[in-house]
């Protein structure tokens, strides 16, 4: 794994927490603020998952 698909599901993990901890608290702004953070994480792994396939090609 390469530094942005660790730190791509870190990120995930963190917004999904969040996300769900505002819809317990009933906080709508933390919950919107998780799920970005869990969509920029995705989209940050999904970066580090095809940089690892352009590696693995070119060997």
């Amino acid at each position: 794994m390469n530094k942005d698909q660790i730190d791509g599901r870190k990120k995930e993990v963190e917004g999904k927490v969040k996300e769900i901890a505002g819809k317990i608290v009933g906080n709508k702004e933390m919950e919107a603020k998780g799920k970005v953070k869990n969509a920029l994480g995705k989209a940050q792994a999904g970066f580090g998952d095809v940089k690892s396939d352009i590696k693995k090609a070119s060997r």
